[in-house]
């Protein structure tokens, strides 16, 4: 484990709680079911083979690059970056992608790219609420319920009351700050 005593921030250099792969999976877990979802969901909405496989695809690779994207411009100036004290694992990975970066800046970095997965939540549920008006069908209602669910409720939870509620650097995150 790389050492505490180089992030800026004293208050954290006796953080001593290391997270187990099988709990980054666990908090990584919603999110990727939510993917997975809203993917289905696109798939079984369009009626043509192309828009089905290409809107489909899209959305998966936009789950993958969103999840990059807070590896690359975020985790760099988290106080845990590059220890397995990152709760959702992407500490580690951040530290094989880029360098350290000042991590009096996290505050600012996350509310700068939160917004860039938003999208995320938003383009499954508008798209299948679009599917059922255009031709409802017990699937889509279901998947669209499931979705729902997973991404407003467990995803939400899971991350305030497991990963996120183990999170050394909680009190400072803007997302946990409203919880």
């Amino acid at each position: 484990m790389a050492n505490k005593t180089s992030t800026s921030c004293e208050k954290y250099q006796n953080v001593d709680q290391e997270y187990s792969h099988l709990h980054a999976w666990i908090d990584n877990l919603p999110y990727i079911i939510m993917v997975v979802l809203g993917a289905s969901m696109l798939f079984i909405g369009f009626g043509l083979p192309l828009w089905k496989w290409t809107t489909a695809v899209l959305y998966l690779l936009y789950g993958i690059v969103g999840a990059l994207w807070i590896v690359l411009f975020v985790c760099p100036y988290c106080h845990f970056y590059d220890t397995r004290s990152c709760p959702c694992g992407y500490g580690k990975i951040a530290s094989r992608l880029r360098q350290r970066k000042d991590d009096s800046l996290f505050i600012k970095k996350f509310k700068r790219h939160i917004p860039a997965i938003v999208p995320l939540w938003i383009i499954p549920t508008f798209a299948g609420i679009a599917f059922l008006i255009r031709d409802f069908s017990i699937l889509m209602l279901v998947l669209l319920a499931l979705f729902a669910i997973n991404s407003f409720a467990i995803l939400p939870l899971i991350s305030t009351k497991y990963g996120c509620a183990h999170c050394p650097q909680k009190d400072e995150c803007p997302w946990m700050k409203h919880k």
